[in-house]
């Protein structure tokens, strides 16, 4: 299929519409068939159950061109399971898995022409998502609700692609103790945004949270997980309250399984992390960006791999990661879905 004439290289992480997107409708107690449409525009009640409590969740995953013209999706399996829990969570109908696996396959496989070549350093950036539909006044779950999911190519998510980055120990709280910090749902964001745009104005890519009972422990930032190395080693904080990224979970399993590398997820303690070599934030949009300095209320904390590239041991993690996305490596059984 021949590609849209956009210059993937220039792309930023931003939003463009494209062909088509996926909707399926809840009511009456069970989901519709779903379909592809061609409107990107949704149409609901000003009194929508997520525009007056936010009740929503949503998912982000990528599709590759490979080497040899390939379109391929990594890990999707992962993402319907998660989004099944944050569902739960927060008394929305679970849409069913396999359904979920069709609607983001059909999804993809009807923006072909938007999937950027191999080569180009873009991806096509999928989000699935959920929301309340119908009217809600009083506190109480919706009665329907959409499952969508659209599509857009996109360009790195920090600016400068893989150079180190700055970032800052937040005051807030990214999420409460027994909470919902460890489900995908929009309003974990939402209370991040003060948050960003105050890091921002500062200077700062992104904010670290500590852990909101002690302020004691590392968590995770507004839009991704934590890594940190020591030698041959690879820890990851372990907490009730971060979410359980997708990317995190298979640099762990890369890292062990194919770098020969001790992995360790646990509790890491603020006061430590001048101890180790490299650090990293890790996600779906960024993979994996180097962190070279921290700002703790003025006092700088100075990674060891510096400010002018990637530490050895992330850009070997994120080099054999994105090898094995674009099937460049062979990828752990079920890890990638080919687009027939």
């Amino acid at each position: 299929m021949e590609k849209k004439n956009i210059d993937w290289a220039k792309l930023s992480f931003g939003y463009m519409p494209t062909d088509y997107r996926y909707v399926s409708k809840f009511k009456d107690g069970k989901w519709d068939d779903g379909e592809l449409i061609t409107d990107p525009n949704v149409v609901m009640s000003e009194c929508a159950g997520v525009l007056q409590y936010s009740q929503s969740c949503f998912e982000g995953l990528k599709a590759y061109t490979t080497e040899k013209g390939q379109i391929v999706i990594f890990r999707p399996d992962l993402n319907a399971s998660r989004m099944a829990d944050s569902a739960a969570r927060l008394e929305m109908p679970v849409f069913p898995e396999e359904k979920f696996l069709d609607a983001v396959v059909r999804t993809v496989r009807a923006n072909a022409a938007w999937v950027p070549p191999f080569g180009t350093g873009a991806t096509f950036y999928i989000r699935p998502y959920m929301f309340g539909w119908s009217p809600v006044i009083g506190v109480k779950p919706a009665d329907e609700y959409q499952f969508r999911v659209f599509g857009t190519p996109v360009g790195p998510y920090f600016k400068g692609g893989v150079k180190p980055i700055v970032v800052r120990i937040s005051d807030y709280d990214r999420a409460a103790p027994h909470g919902t910090g460890h489900v995908k749902a929009g309003l974990n964001y939402a209370m991040s945004l003060h948050a960003i745009v105050e890091a921002h104005d500062q200077g700062f890519a992104e904010n670290i949270y500590l852990d909101p009972a002690t302020r004691t422990k590392i968590e995770e930032t507004g839009g991704a997980n934590i890594l940190f190395v020591k030698g041959n080693k690879l820890v990851t904080p372990k907490s009730p309250s971060i979410l359980p990224s997708i990317t995190r979970r298979s640099l762990l399993y890369v890292a062990e399984h194919y770098l020969g590398m001790e992995v360790e997820e646990r509790e890491v303690l603020f006061s430590e992390v001048g101890d180790f070599e490299e650090i990293g934030l890790c996600g779906t949009a960024a993979v994996i960006a180097p962190i070279g300095k921290i700002n703790d209320h003025g006092r700088e904390i100075c990674v060891p791999s510096g400010m002018e590239e990637m530490g050895p041991k992330l850009k070997k993690l994120r080099d054999t990661l994105t090898d094995i996305q674009a099937c460049n490596i062979e990828a752990p059984e079920g890890w990638i879905r080919v687009i027939e």
